[in-house]
């Protein structure tokens, strides 16, 4: 089995990260700006762009015939519309970015100032942070638990398989793939994170899964 991990191409949360949604005061209640984030957060021109790199790359990697698998986000949705047209999506929630629960597009000194109690491990622990609020999930173990359950769910499924998904859910993979500590990771996603449009294959050998390729778009 041939499993392609892909994050999403770069959407307008991306490209206006410090100068878009986060706000303060925020001007969106919780439930609004999950539904903001997971609804209407599409592409930009950049990310378009990567959608036609992606094209090509997916095929060289799995084919023209993978089975294809999405988060429920419409960044990763629109992505997989470019990238794999014509292909159907198996659209599934254990594959979706994590769920910040009530601090979705908070900046920092508003969550802080509204939950104290969370600073130190947002700040050092970051993934042990449980958003506070309805949803909010942990790294360590609810995105874990999910990524789990996405792999285990692969048993028996098709020879080539892409998953479409997003830079948290992405560690969380890693982790369950590479069978590594997920604080390893989150200390290399600290230097760099998987980019936009980047791609990571592992192949199932022996039970166990192997990384054996990636690639991302220059530009």
């Amino acid at each position: 089995m041939l499993l392609t991990v892909v994050r999403h191409a770069e959407s307008t949360e991306n490209a206006t990260k410090h100068t878009g949604f986060c706000q303060c005061p925020r001007p969106w209640t919780a439930a609004a700006a999950h539904a903001l984030s997971r609804d209407l957060v599409g592409l930009t021109p950049r990310g378009f762009r990567q959608c036609q790199w992606l094209r090509e790359a997916l095929a060289h990697f799995t084919g023209r015939q993978a089975h294809l698998a999405s988060s429920q986000y419409r960044r990763a949705l629109d992505t997989a519309d470019l990238a794999l047209p014509g292909t159907p999506a198996d659209v599934t929630a254990l594959l979706n970015e994590q769920h910040y629960g009530d601090a979705t597009y908070m900046t920092k000194r508003e969550l802080f100032t509204t939950w104290p109690e969370c600073e130190e491990d947002r700040q050092t622990r970051k993934h042990l942070w449980t958003p506070p609020g309805e949803g909010g999930e942990s790294l360590a173990v609810g995105v874990i638990r999910r990524a789990t359950a996405f792999v285990e769910g692969l048993e028996g499924r098709a020879p080539a398989i892409v998953a479409m998904t997003h830079h948290t859910a992405i560690l969380a993979l890693r982790s369950v793939l590479e069978r590594r500590p997920v604080t390893e990771l989150v200390d290399e996603a600290r230097v760099r994170k998987t980019p936009n449009a980047g791609v990571l294959v592992y192949e199932r050998r022996g039970g166990r899964f192997h990384h054996v390729d990636a690639a991302e778009p220059d530009c």
